[in-house]
């Protein structure tokens, strides 16, 4: 999709700062951090959402859960929070599905 900002990192037209890059998922640390960690982890395929990934491809979304482990292992001691936003009302802006792995510190808590 030309107008997605994350299918236009993952072609690489616009740069991030990448730190896990695979055949099928790359993760790249998100541009307004909301803790000492804040990586973003993204299939290459296009998927509106995490729901929508879950019915499409259920493997897939396992592997972007171990990419995530494999992000928070290696930057926050194996302990992280790993949060979807699915829809404009629950914050999602970026409409290609992407797991915020958050971490590197004790994490509070603000719902909604």
């Amino acid at each position: 999709m030309t107008d997605c900002l994350f299918c236009r990192i993952v072609d690489g037209e616009i740069p991030a700062d990448i730190v896990v890059e695979s055949d099928d998922v790359i993760a790249f640390r998100d541009i307004a951090p909301k803790a000492p960690v804040h990586v973003l982890v993204v299939p290459r395929a296009h998927h509106a959402n995490v729901a929508e990934l879950a019915d499409a491809s259920p493997a897939l979304l396992a592997r972007m859960a171990q990419v995530a482990r494999e992000v928070a292992d290696a930057e926050c001691g194996g302990e992280f929070r790993w949060i979807f936003n699915t829809g404009a009302s629950a914050g999602q802006s970026v409409f290609h599905v992407h797991g915020h792995v958050l971490g590197g510190g004790e994490l509070g808590w603000e719902p909604a």
